[in-house]
Order: C-alpha cells, then structure tokens, then sequence
C-alpha cells in the first residue's frame, strides 16, 4: 500500500450482510471493496443499490477521504456484471426501466463525487461491472490474461441499461463504442489501453498501488466524464472527418445499421436500440440518451428474443456445473493425445494443449500429417501476438506442449487418446485395438466420429469400458459443442472424465445415447436432404440459402454443404439411412457431384464459385446442368424454411422420446451449439412450444399427403398435439 499504511476498517454496519467494505487509509485514500458473499464473482443486484447510495453519501461527507478506489476482493474477478435474475423479476417494461433507471442514478452519484475516484480493474469487468467502472473518473486494470472489459449485454438480447450507451462513446469514441456493443466484443487490457478506456496497464501486484498514486497526484479531473491529463484518447483524421461533425456521425450511424440489418436479417431488435440510444446521446442530449436506454432498456426485457437468449444463458450456465454422471467424480486428465494429424485432429490438440492447459501428442502415420497438425496451433497462436492477444512467451510456452509422432512413443502414461481418423468402421476398431497395446489400462479411448455407433467401435475391445465418443464440430477451435457418447459398456467414471476434460476444453458437452447419428447429425440430416430435394424441385441454390439465413442460420443448407465437405456428407448419409431407415436416404443424384470432383471448399469445387478470382459468395451455375435441373423458383420463403425446419423438429422430438438426449434442454443447446439454430427460437424444443404441438403435426401431415412418407410426425408429437401439452410448460 502507499506509505507502507495499514488498512483501517471504519465500517458501521455488519460487514457479513453488506457486499461492500469501505476501508480508510491514513493516506486519504479510501477503498471501496466489493466482495460478494458466497459467491465466486461479483455480480451486481438489485438490493445493493441502497446500500451503495448510503455508502456514497458517507464518503462524500467525510473531508478526511481525498480519494476512493475501487476495488475486488475477489481473485481474477473485478465485477462480471449484473445479475440477470433481476431482469426476470421485472414483470413489465416499466419495472426493468425503473431498474435501469436506479443503476443511472446510483453510478451518477459515484461520478458526482468531488474527489478522484479510480477503478482498480483486475480479472472479468464485464456488463454492468465496466458501468460502474466508467462511473469512476479514472481506470486502471491488471495485465492478467483473466482481465477483460466488455459490454455484452446484445448477446441477452439487451442493451447496457446502467449508462453504458452514454459513458463508453465519450471514452472510446462513437465507432469503437459501436463496435464493442454491437458485438460484446471484449476488450484485452492492451486493447483497453489503445482504446483510451483504461489510463494504465500494470502487473496485478502494484495494480492498488498505482490506483491509488493516480488519485494522489492530482491528475485526475472530477468532473462529469472525468479523464487523466494528457491521457486522452487520441483523435485519427477520420475520427475527427467521422465523429466531431453531424454530418459524419450521420454517415457512422447509418452505416452500423446497414451492417446491423445484413448480419441480424431484422431478428434482433437490441443492436437497432444501441444505436439509436447512442445517436440520442450524442445528437441531443445526454440526459435524453440515459432516459432512452432506460426506455429501451425495458421495451427489451420484455421482448420473446431476450427471454430466450437469457434462457440459454441460464441453461450453459447450469451445465457447466453439472458432471457427466451425479455423484460420480471425474479423474485428473494430465495428458493427453490425438490419432491423426488432419484438421478435427490439429483443432483437438489445439484446444487439448491452450484451453484445457493439457499437453498432447500427436500421432500420424506421417510426418506431413504430423506437421499440418502443428502448423494449424502456430497458425491460430501467432494471429494472437501479432493482434497483441498474447506474448511470443506464451505461444512458445503453448507450442512446446504439442509434440507428435508417427510411432506410440509417450503413449504408455496417457490419460486419454482422442481417434480423429477417416470415417471408417474398421480403422477405427483398429484404433482401439492399437491404444489398448499401447496405453495402460485405465487409458480412456475417444472417439472422434460424427456417426458410427460407439458400440461397434468397441465391439473387439479387451476394456470396453474405457471406450467412449468425444464428438467435436468443425472448426474444433470456434464451435462450442461437443457430445459426449457412452455405449452400453462404458463406465461412469470414463462419462464424468471425458465430460470434464470437454469442459476443460472450452467445450458445452451434452451426453447422448449410443445410436447412428447421435444428436446432432441425426437432426441435421433430414433438414440437409429436404433442402437437397427442394434445389432438385428447381428451387435455386441462392434462393435456398438465402431463406435459411434470413430465417436465422448462419449459413444455409448448400453453403453449410460446401464447408463441411460434399463427400462427408455423402459418407454419413448411408450409415443413417441403414441404421435409422428411409427418411434419412439422401438424394441419389448428389452422388455425380463427388463423381464430378465436387467435394465443396476444400476442393475449391461445390455450389459456390472459389479462386482468388472469385468476388463475393456466388453460385457455380453449372451444377445445375450437372444435376439435370433448370432453376425456376417457386416456393414462398416461409415454405422453404418449414419444409426442412419441421423435419428437423420432428427428428428431435423422436431423439428426446428414444433417450437419445436426456432432456428439451439439452437438446436446445445441442442444436444451437452444433448447426446454428436460430439462438433467438431458443432451440428445437422452444420454438415447437411456441408454435404448438397441434401447428407442427397439421403441417407434417399435409406434407407427408404432397411429398411422402418422410413428413409423417412422430408418435410422441402427435401425443402432444393430443394432450396439448408442451416440453418446457407453462
């Protein structure tokens, strides 16, 4: 501390029901320390709101106190935001504007204070923790690689209600402020420092100190939007062309909503409200931008969209604490390693040795494969020194942790091998064959397959208990899934390990039953063939993808074809068909585009054009011909998406009825996490409860008279429409 002084507690009240301590220094300079009891990070809540104005009162009072910091007791957590059970206790728009309005009114008597007031920021300051943080007319944070500010607010479908859309555009500007709302793009502490967010960026151990010399040495102004001298945020020529005239701020504004309506299709309503709050603000007043993202604030707590991403945001949430078999306790994974150094295979090692922190080796039968798969690490590490995510140090430090071989040398101590091999029944039997020679008894064996049964896999296993599926989803190091598949055989033990070591890895792992297809592709794939078949009717390939997306999808179905590869596809189809029956037979006519070399992206040959000649995302024409059609669109856009969105549905209503999935919930997550399910319809079994049981069942059965068999619903939807009953209830 500054002058070697002891703390002095001079709190009142009971320490143990408040989660703030003011603590005085013989300095002058108070600390406001924000402890949330019971809990592992702080989150704001309603009911510290008195407690805090009462504690602000008593330092505005009190001459002694010539400074205040601010600061955690918890370890690599500053404040993680607000909690967002308070938005659910709100029962109408006007209550979750009052609220947003108590949070304005609360951090503007922080920043009236007439003494310096410095955030000390040390681990996750996210939401509201970065409001309050912007409150105070100075901060600082720690070069903690936990430490990140951000407002991510849009991903619940809200804006920032406690001042955030008036506060981060007068520190960081109108275009970076955009940016960092729009997205809830968080920033690392040298981002921070660029972007004239924070004033220093110091090692966690002087973190305090340097707060409290910053509110010492007089630098700091106390007025309203209060900055360190000479630590402005420097103006480039076209902020100042873009931000410090009307007519350029016009073309700003206009353009984010260009951007935000081409990315959102219009199924988001929160980025319009930023925007708008934002120009309010700027444009007219700010007392008018506070009482407008109040406004907003609470139009959108109310809106169907925001009530289902906090939904999911509450289901991830409790899966993270769940273990893959109550009561069952996983063991340490110390190490690990891959069989097969392609890109599911450099994608596992990598998120294996940055994520979970676990070194891994990588077996191929090459040293080509070896060196793809190391090249893949270095690839994604150096991006990150080179945007200053990361020291040379620690990508060195992350690298030297992945090795390969094309023997089984290191295997014999291996916790857990990961088989990300080709496709193939027998080679992966072979597989398990090898590890088992190689390994020790207790090694888990995981497999990496999108489709085949476990439990053949295992079939000539000596310890199929150790054998388990660890699906992933491509790019391994983006997508947040993966399913976790136990045949028959496997122990418990080897469940809870394998789903604590996805956990490790980044990953939302959702358990799944043994059965051709699992989850994810089981539904995924009539969807894919309907779309199929409708391109074959004459729909058009543009036509088709841009429905899906203005539906809510990241990528439509022949997009989504071409990047997971043609001839994957072609490979999976068949085993579902054999293993699930004839609504899963793909379209016989596929087969001339492998014949024909079409193998999507990677082949630089699919629906779409590629080559570095290519401008933008355009069909190739010629598969029509290929295919034997003539394009002649006929079919409403709502038509389209029904058609192969209600298959879907109607597979994941069979999937939850068989035990394939323990329940709507993880269902929801798997299909979100796995294909991009419109986030917004909340998952298969949220968006079937809002149309209704009896809706579905009525529109299946029309299509099954117009196209087949493949339409007809499922005992237990028809059961639903029956009883008009519903997964989640009232």
């Amino acid at each position: 501390m500054t002058d070697g002084k002891e703390r002095v507690e001079t709190m009142e009240q009971d320490n143990s029901q408040s989660a703030f301590t003011l603590v005085r220094q013989e300095n002058g300079i108070a600390h406001l320390v924000m402890d949330v009891i019971g809990e592992s990070m702080n989150t704001l809540k309603a009911e510290f709101g008195e407690q805090i104005s009462e504690m602000l009162t008593e330092i505005k009072a009190d001459s002694s106190i010539t400074g205040l910091v601010i600061v955690s007791g918890k370890e690599d957590s500053f404040v993680a935001g607000a909690d967002i059970n308070m938005i659910a206790a709100c029962e109408t728009a006007e209550d979750a504007t009052a609220l947003s309005r108590q949070g304005q009114m609360i951090f503007d008597q922080l920043e009236s204070l007439n003494i310096p007031v410095v955030a000390a920021i040390n681990g996750a300051c996210l939401g509201g923790g970065l409001e309050l943080a912007m409150a105070c007319h100075a901060r600082v944070c720690s070069d903690n690689p936990k430490t990140a500010l951000g407002l991510p607010e849009v991903q619940l479908g809200l804006l920032p209600g406690s001042g955030g859309t008036q506060r981060l555009p007068q520190l960081v500007g109108i275009q970076k402020s955009l940016d960092m709302m729009l997205t809830g793009k968080q920033l690392r502490p040298k981002q921070a420092l660029k972007a004239g967010l924070v004033a220093d960026v110091v090692p966690a151990s002087i973190l305090v100190e340097t707060a409290e010399n910053l509110a010492l040495s007089g630098n700091v102004s106390v007025s309203k939007g209060g900055a360190v001298k000479g630590k402005k945020r420097k103006l480039s020529f076209m902020d100042k062309l873009l931000e410090n005239n009307a007519i350029g701020r016009n073309v700003v504004f206009n353009q984010a909503k260009k951007t935000v309506l081409s990315k959102t299709k219009g199924n988001y309503p929160a980025p319009l409200k930023i925007i708008d709050a934002i120009k309010v603000g700027v444009e007219e007043s700010p007392a008018k931008g506070y009482q407008t993202e109040a406004n907003y604030f609470g139009e959108l707590s109310q809106t169907n969209v925001s009530a289902q991403l906090r939904q999911l945001f509450f289901a991830t949430t409790d899966m993270k604490k769940e273990h893959g078999i109550e009561g069952v306790e996983p063991k340490s994974i110390e190490s690990a390693a891959v069989l097969g150094g392609g890109l599911m295979g450099g994608g596992i090692a990598f998120v294996t040795a940055t994520k979970a922190n676990v070194p891994v080796r990588i077996k191929d039968i090459s040293h080509q494969g070896i060196s793809h798969a190391l090249k893949y690490s270095y690839d994604l590490l150096n991006k990150k020194v080179k945007r200053k995510f990361m020291r040379k140090s620690e990508m060195q430090k992350q690298l030297a942790s992945i090795t390969g071989t094309i023997e089984y040398n290191g295997f014999k101590d291996t916790d857990i091998v990961v088989e990300a091999v080709f496709e193939d029944l027998s080679l992966k039997q072979n597989m398990v064959e090898e590890i088992e020679s190689n390994c020790n008894e207790n090694t888990i064996f995981a497999s990496n397959t999108s489709s085949l049964p476990i439990g053949q896999i295992a079939a000539r296993a000596l310890r199929p208990e150790n054998v388990i599926g660890l699906h992933y989803f491509s790019p391994v190091d983006k997508m947040p899934l993966a399913e976790i598949i136990a045949h028959s055989k496997t122990s418990d033990q080897t469940i809870s390990t394998t789903v604590e070591f996805a956990k490790k890895q980044g990953k939302t792992p959702i358990v799944v039953a043994d059965k051709a297809g699992f989850y994810v592709n089981r539904i995924l794939a009539p969807y894919m063939n309907e779309a199929a078949l409708m391109l074959l009717e004459g729909e058009s390939i543009d036509v088709l993808d841009k429905a899906f997306v203005k539906f809510g999808f990241p990528v439509g179905p022949m997009q989504l074809l071409d990047e997971v590869g043609i001839d994957v596809g072609s490979k999976i189809g068949p085993i579902l068909q054999a293993e699930l029956g004839e609504r899963f037979a793909p379209p016989a006519a596929f087969d001339k585009l492998i014949s024909d070399g079409r193998l999507g992206k990677k082949s630089n040959k699919g629906f779409y054009q590629y080559g570095k000649k290519v401008k933008g995302k355009k069909p190739d024409e010629s598969i029509y011909g290929l295919l034997g059609i003539t394009p002649s669109p006929k079919l409403a856009e709502d038509t389209i998406t029904q058609r192969a969105v209600f298959l879907m549905l109607n597979e994941a209503a069979r999937c939850l009825d068989e035990g394939i999935i323990r329940n709507a919930r993880d269902g929801d997550i798997g299909a979100i996490f796995g294909i991009g399910f419109p986030p917004f319809l909340g998952g298969p079994f949220q968006y079937m409860d809002k149309l209704g049981a009896n809706y579905i069942v009525e529109k299946l059965n029309h299509w099954a008279s117009e196209h087949g068999e493949r339409f007809t619903p499922c005992d237990a939807l028809v059961a639903m429409a029956k009883e008009n009953t519903s997964y989640y209830g009232d």
